[in-house]
């Protein structure tokens, strides 16, 4: 695996740590910027919509530069939002702020793994995929706790320019890290966003919407869940959150070993996997040994089929920096459905209604992957019916076939 791969993971553990800062340090950002609970929420929101909506603008426009130059200016871009962030005297500012670093964020989702594709050989990208992705999980698990705790003694602000310093780290690890390599020749913005002419693609993408949608439906309220229903004091939720991390790591690095030869059957397996484990919680959320392991295991097959979803995009469309940009507009949009439809039914239905709607968004996403299922089996079935050699292991006919092939 090339450290290049490893360096852009940094990149991508700066971004993921910015983003969920806000959720941690609510209360002390609307004490300093004189705004309400709800409004620092909404910080939340135009962070995701600026992903979805400006991360796809911002990678066309630097689609012609080559990929480690439009990395650094994302750098660049990144780090200008966070120090206004930090230095931010108003609501307005903040605002701005996080819409600025919300479409940096995505671009360098995008042009960070289509990176990944192409410092490495197509049967690793989805290995390669999961390394880099491990930023991710490893924001999830050490960057939003680091930024809470740095926020609670410090003072906001301090989490904010602890964020800067991480990102000023990452850039000058991709200066030295990442190779200089030209840009691929994709022929333009219109031959890229051809594929999109795909209806098979579309199909692809919904697939990780519900895949992320389904998962965060639950994750954004487990606090309540944990705490109201299964009955864990506010002191305990951090240490499973902590744990939660740590199963999308381990989850995260074992997609990655199968994304590349198995994908649809990973997705398949996670989906079916994800059904069981968010029904057994809204099923058994009062009993605390039973919520806890199916909230490891909904950490185990979440958001760790990032790796397969990857590539099962790249093989459908390409693996070029819009395709993967608009890809991550996808999962943004699958957590912005799964958190609000979430909100929703919690005001109709209770604490246990998010995990249902996760396991029926689930249903809907192995739905959209079963196309792809029955395409495989139909070739693999008439082979055997042509060659029940081939099947039931007859060494001695295939051996009579390889003496009768013509020799090259």
């Amino acid at each position: 695996m090339p450290r290049a791969v490893y360096v852009l993971a940094l990149g991508i553990f700066a971004m993921v740590t910015s983003e969920f800062v806000v959720a941690g340090l609510m209360p002390q950002m609307a004490d300093g910027l004189d705004a309400t609970i709800p409004q620092i929420g909404y910080l939340i929101t135009a962070f995701a919509a600026a992903m979805a909506i400006g991360g796809p603008l911002l990678t066309v426009a630097l689609m012609k530069l080559p990929p480690r130059t439009a990395l650094m200016v994302l750098f660049a871009v990144f780090l200008a939002g966070n120090v206004l962030a930090a230095t931010a005297t108003g609501y307005a500012t903040m605002m701005a702020a996080r819409i600025i670093t919300g479409t940096a964020s995505q671009a360098f989702f995008g042009v960070g793994i289509s990176m990944c594709a192409q410092l490495t050989r197509p049967e690793i990208r989805g290995r390669a995929i999961a390394a880099a992705m491990n930023g991710l999980m490893l924001g999830t698990l050490l960057g939003l706790p680091l930024s809470t705790l740095v926020g609670e003694r410090f003072g906001w602000r301090a989490a904010f320019w602890i964020i800067t310093l991480i990102t000023v780290i990452a850039a000058v690890a991709t200066v030295f890290g990442v190779p200089r390599v030209e840009r691929a020749e994709s022929g333009g913005f219109r031959q890229e966003a051809g594929v999109f002419k795909q209806p098979k693609l579309w199909l692809v993408l919904s697939t990780s919407m519900f895949i992320i949608g389904a998962t965060f439906s639950a994750f954004s309220y487990f606090n309540p869940i944990l705490t109201d229903l299964t009955g864990f004091s506010t002191g305990t939720v951090p240490l499973l959150l902590i744990a939660y991390g740590a199963a999308t790591v381990v989850g995260n690095n074992v997609v990655g070993r199968f994304a590349d030869g198995r994908t649809v059957a990973v997705l398949a397996i996670g989906l079916v996997l994800n059904v069981v484990f968010l029904s057994g919680f809204a099923l058994f959320a009062d009993v605390p040994a039973l919520a806890v392991v199916c909230m490891m295991g909904i950490g185990l097959v979440g958001v760790t089929m990032n790796p397969a979803m990857a590539t099962r995009v790249q093989r459908t469309g390409n693996a070029g920096p819009l395709v993967n940009t608009i890809h991550s507009s996808f999962i943004t949009l699958g957590i912005i459905l799964g958190s609000s439809i979430g909100a929703v039914v919690i005001g109709t239905w209770g604490l246990r209604a998010p995990l249902w709607l996760g396991a029926v968004m689930a249903l809907i996403g192995l739905a959209t992957v079963l196309p792809d299922l029955l395409r495989r089996s139909a070739p693999a079935a008439a082979t055997a019916s042509e060659n029940p050699a081939a099947v039931s292991g007859d060494s001695t006919t295939l051996d009579k076939q390889a003496q009768q092939a013509p020799q090259v």
